[in-house]
């Protein structure tokens, strides 16, 4: 079944290649394109996109804030951040916000083709620089918290298992129980956590 995705990108060009580029590909079908997130939550409910391109600079509310609406509402919808922000600042709001991945704008066509088809598939895939960024912010801005504590044994097992670079779905199967029930145990996790994404979520762990 192909991935059903959404583009927000204000730079018109920019907008028709990314749309070319989902549209040419089999495994791949573009439900709409943008140029702002200001209806992104409505959009999204008409739409139902497996995967959201979000730039962060965008006319009127910014990206960050649009994932921020899109994972409260729709927290099965992964949004991947296309941006030419690599700050620490950016980077971190967006993830915490809820963001599944963070790409530059300097990526290839080919990989980032490969990173709708690995966060659709549970991963959280980053521009190399961005994923040593958040490797180096996280430790610093997050430590430690009794509310791991909280967590059942299944729930701990399930964060050690994305904690390790798992998918969803391997978490899945390692653990013997369906990938809904893995989504299940990841929104308790947020709840008890008090955290928006995985990434987030990793990071109290290791914190």
């Amino acid at each position: 079944m192909a991935i059903r995705v959404s583009i927000y990108e204000d730079n018109q060009p920019l907008r028709e290649a990314l749309s070319a580029l989902i549209t040419d590909e089999d495994d791949y079908t573009l439900v709409g394109a943008f140029g702002d997130c200001l209806h992104a939550n409505d959009q999204t409910y008409s739409l139902q996109p497996d995967v959201v391109l979000m730039d962060i600079d965008l006319p009127g509310r910014d990206g960050i804030q649009a994932v921020t609406g899109l994972h409260r509402e729709f927290p099965n919808v992964d949004v991947l951040m296309l941006t030419v922000f690599d700050d620490d600042d950016r980077v971190f709001r967006a993830l915490c916000a809820g963001a599944s991945g963070y790409l530059l704008k300097q990526t290839t066509p080919d990989q980032i083709l490969e990173a709708i088809q690995s966060v659709y598939a549970g991963g959280a895939p980053m521009t190399p620089s961005i994923a040593r960024k958040v490797i180096q912010t996280f430790p610093a801005r997050i430590g430690h918290s009794a509310d791991l504590d909280q967590l059942t044994t299944r729930e701990s097992q399930v964060l050690q298992y994305l904690a390790k670079g798992l998918s969803y779905k391997l978490v899945a199967a390692e653990l013997n129980i369906s990938v809904e029930t893995v989504r299940t145990h990841i929104k308790r996790i947020y709840e008890k956590l008090h955290v928006h994404s995985v990434t987030e979520a990793i990071a109290k762990y290791r914190g």
